[in-house]
């Protein structure tokens, strides 16, 4: 019955071709029998060919688009026939996504908030009163360590994860970092000694580095693609939440003789939190593929596990057949990619091919997010402010909340109109606020010192256009663009290439400051973020409503 009525049904437009050729038959849903549906998919999954997800017929109002596409005989002869070309949009409940959202994205929010925590945590340490300690008296070397401290355990971090992140997975990853997180923070709170707060500044580090790999990674690869944009962006929006939540406690604090350790330790609950949620969610469906077309273990085991994942992450029933059915085409779509490859890919793989290409638009953005300014010009936020008149500008804490709630309604904004408008707009709408922000900023350090106001504005233009496009759109468009079997990979480096773009900026401001000026330095900046601006037009594509499966196969081909 089935193979009759679809013979019918090719018959039927095969003729209509030849009638009208020129033009796409669209079938609606609604003229269809379920059962003759159920055909098409049966027919799809024995010929074994890449085709988009047919919806289910229980999906309200799907419609199909049914068009021309060549296939090869047996002989090796072109032949016509017709396939459908559903655009499919998975259904899925805002319940079912915020809990695989969420406990990754705790991992984001431990990095900004160490972020924010150091800015008051400094100052309680160094106080001769307020520290608890009589090692209080540190050098500015040391003080470097100690803010740093983490900033160079992410670095490792990120070299590690490049190795193992793919055999660990993105779950135990982020299990991983939570330790890490536990560890560092702990360690770091009841430290006795200098030596001990550095090591646990280490051991935090580290756990960030993993984190920001394996963080990404999750999302994108369990949420729904039409709402990909919004939940990797929300992470971004959570990391300037722990910045907030840091700037917060170090507020409530900096009064409390030893509330630096109070303000370090208060992350170890959070991390605990992160962990106990990340060992309660399924691993990555779309890691357990990979795992299985590079032969990494049993493929049905792992294909089955995979299915399991998928519906324990939409809530549906364990192994339920709409479950099933996406993986079996995103299975069908990696056995097409990687069938000429082999099982696992070399240490310069990354480089080569559309892997490099996706490095050079993921490693750009964070490059260029990093060397248009964005740790020194925040550096200036207290002095602007002060010289503004600003009453809370006499408390840096103060200051840095000011700063805080800012960037955070400016990232909810990005968050909202990511998957609407686009990552492009976004991107270059942002960057040119960035650069227009840079000029006024050394326009007022040079001939208009008399009005503050054009610096605040200034700032406050460079922070919210920031958090509207390099903020979150960079690791959005990093967690979108490489392929699967070098995701892994290639996220780490774009993470280790961001940390040390990071680090150069930091430590260049002071002598770059002393040698060209305050004024120039931010023209130099402001030059960049034109160049930054040219790349994005230039080489950075749209990937919104686009699966990760598409992007590779359409983008990066």
């Amino acid at each position: 019955m089935a193979s009759t009525t679809l013979f019918n049904f090719r018959l039927s437009l095969l003729h209509h071709q030849r009638l009208e050729s020129s033009k796409a038959l669209v079938v609606s849903s609604s003229r269809i029998n379920p059962r003759f549906v159920s055909s098409i998919n049966d027919h799809l999954a024995l010929t074994c060919v890449t085709y988009p997800l047919l919806a289910s017929y229980s999906a309200p109002k799907p419609r199909f688009q049914v068009g021309v596409q060549k296939e090869y005989s047996a002989g090796g002869e072109e032949s016509e026939s017709l396939v459908s070309d559903a655009t499919y949009q998975e259904q899925f409940s805002w319940s079912s996504v915020i809990i695989p959202f969420l406990f990754p994205a705790l991992g984001g929010l431990l990095f900004g908030y160490d972020i924010g925590a150091t800015s008051g945590a400094t100052i309680s340490l160094q106080s001769p009163e307020l520290s608890g300690i009589t090692w209080f008296n540190l050098s500015s070397i040391q003080l470097g360590l100690v803010v740093s401290g983490s900033l160079y355990g992410a670095l490792l971090g990120s070299l590690l994860a490049y190795n193992i992140a793919d055999f660990l997975g993105r779950k135990r990853q982020l299990i991983a970092a939570a330790l890490l997180y536990v560890l560092g923070g702990g360690i770091t709170a009841y430290a006795p000694e200098l030596g001990v707060l550095l090591a646990g500044r280490l051991l935090y580090g580290l756990g960030i580095g993993l984190a920001m790999h394996g963080a990404p990674l999750y999302i994108a690869e369990t949420c729904p693609s039409q709402i990909r944009g919004t939940l990797v962006s929300l992470k971004e929006l959570f990391i300037v939440l722990g910045i907030l939540t840091g700037y917060f406690v170090g507020s409530f604090q900096i009064n409390t003789v030893g509330g630096w350790r109070f303000m370090y330790g208060f992350s170890a609950p959070l991390a605990i939190v992160m962990g106990l949620g990340m060992w309660i969610l399924p691993p990555s469906p779309r890691w357990l593929l990979l795992r299985a077309v590079q032969g990494k273990g049993s493929f049905q085991d792992l294909k089955e596990k995979a299915i399991f994942s998928l519906s324990k992450l939409r809530g549906r029933p364990l192994g339920d057949k709409e479950s099933e059915r996406q993986i079996e085409e995103t299975l069908v779509s990696l056995k097409s990619a990687y069938a000429d490859q082999e099982s696992e890919g070399n240490f310069l793989e990354v480089f080569q091919g559309p892997n490099l290409k996706a490095f050079i638009i993921g490693g750009g953005l964070v490059l260029f997010q990093q060397i248009t300014g964005q740790p020194s010009v925040l550096y200036y936020a207290g002095p602007i402010l002060q010289s503004a008149g600003f009453s809370a500008a006499s408390d840096a804490t103060k200051v840095s909340v000011v700063i805080g709630l800012f960037k955070l309604l400016m990232t909810w904004i990005a968050v909202l109109k990511v998957d609407d408008l686009g990552r492009r707009p976004l991107l270059i709408g942002g960057v040119s606020g960035i650069a227009l922000s840079l000029v006024l900023l050394s326009a007022y350090y040079k001939f208009f010192g008399g009005f503050p106001v054009i610096a605040v504005a200034a700032l406050l233009l460079y922070v919210g256009c920031y958090q509207i496009s390099f903020g979150p759109i960079s690791w959005l468009m990093v967690s979108e663009i490489f392929p699967l079997r070098t995701r892994g990979r290639g996220i780490s480096l774009a993470v280790l290439t961001n940390f040390a773009s990071n680090a150069v900026v930091t430590f260049a401001f002071s002598p770059l400051k002393e040698l060209l000026g305050a004024e120039n330095l931010f023209l130099l900046f402001g030059a960049i973020a034109l160049v930054s601006l040219l790349f994005i037009i230039s080489s950075v594509p749209e990937t919104k409503g686009l699966s990760l499966e598409d992007i590779e196969s359409k983008i990066l081909k």
